[in-house]
């Protein structure tokens, strides 16, 4: 073999050895580019399902913020729940608790947010359901505050009637105080023609009248009782106060209650049996166990309280 063919050889070979070469080097890039592209394939599709999951996020995220505006308004106008009421809020609030923790999570889970999502919807018919049963009761609260209303109307009315009528029979008893006071002072008897006798009784038992306080044994007083329309027939009390000559009233202790002199000592009770519209003469007798002194004796005659009548005997 001649130079020039070993030399030929040669460079055949290296013709095929960068055929190879070349070959293997475009293979390698196919692959590459191949490998790029399914790698970009599969981030497109990350990319894809992350973008997916945060506008879920956002969307549960607004869908939780309306629900919980809702009920905090439903529990800013109705401050004072109580009882079931009160427990159903507690329930409202513990589920707002809980959709906020899957919230809060950077890294939820599409099952976690579609939890989220459930119990939002469960959360809204909790707040509807408690909204409906608070606007039931402020309707019933409405009508008993109706009814209170109509009742302390009725009350009001029923009171001031009750005034009127207490009104008026205070205005009757007044009135029929007045005529009653009226009818007692027209009823009281008066006494007319009084008679005032110094009497001596001679041992025959004559009597004689004398103007001699020595000689005296008793006085003896009459009078009438005039006749009167008003004052009914019946028993009837005579009160006599005799005053002696030394100004003061010979009395046993006795006394009875005046019209104008307030209590007052009497010397004698005398009984009547009077009868309406007659003239009663009455005549008594009365006695001093220690003899009469020289001096004036006045006589007053009292009835319901009132001094009917008076007369003056004086005793030499």
């Amino acid at each position: 073999m001649s130079y020039q063919d070993s030399d030929q050889g040669s460079k055949d070979n290296r013709k095929v050895i960068y055929g190879v070469l070349i070959a293997a080097l475009l293979g390698t890039w196919g692959y590459i580019f191949y490998d790029k592209s399914k790698t970009g394939e599969q981030v497109s599709q990350l990319e894809t399902k992350i973008e997916h999951i945060d506008s879920a996020r956002l969307a549960i995220q607004q869908d939780f913020m309306d629900v919980s505006a809702k009920a905090d308004s439903l529990t800013k106008d109705n401050l004072k729940l109580e009882g079931d009421l009160a427990q159903k809020n507690n329930d409202i609030q513990q589920l707002k608790g809980n959709i906020s923790s899957i919230l809060k999570k950077k890294n939820a889970s599409e099952s976690e947010l579609a939890e989220a999502k459930r119990m939002i919807g469960e959360l809204n018919g909790k707040i509807d359901g408690l909204f409906a049963e608070i606007e039931q009761l402020k309707g019933e609260n409405m009508q008993l505050n109706n009814a209170n209303q109509q009742l302390n109307n009725e009350k009001t009315q029923l009171t001031n009637e009750k005034q009127g009528l207490e009104q008026n029979l205070n205005k009757t008893n007044i009135e029929k105080k007045q005529l009653e006071d009226k009818v007692d002072v027209a009823s009281t008897l008066r006494a007319s023609n009084i008679g005032i006798t110094a009497i001596k009784i001679k041992s025959s038992g004559k009597q004689k009248e004398t103007s001699s306080a020595k000689r005296a044994q008793l006085i003896r007083i009459t009078f009438n009782i005039d006749e009167n329309r008003v004052t009914p027939s019946g028993s009837k009390e005579i009160y006599v106060v005799v005053t002696g000559s030394d100004g003061e009233i010979i009395s046993e202790g006795t006394s009875f209650s005046t019209r104008e002199e307030g209590v007052k000592k009497y010397t004698s009770k005398v009984t009547i049996n009077y009868e309406q519209n007659k003239v009663i003469p009455v005549s008594f007798d009365w006695k001093q166990e220690k003899g009469f002194k020289e001096g004036n004796y006045n006589i007053e005659i009292y009835n319901n309280g009132f001094k009917i009548g008076q007369g003056l005997k004086t005793l030499k």
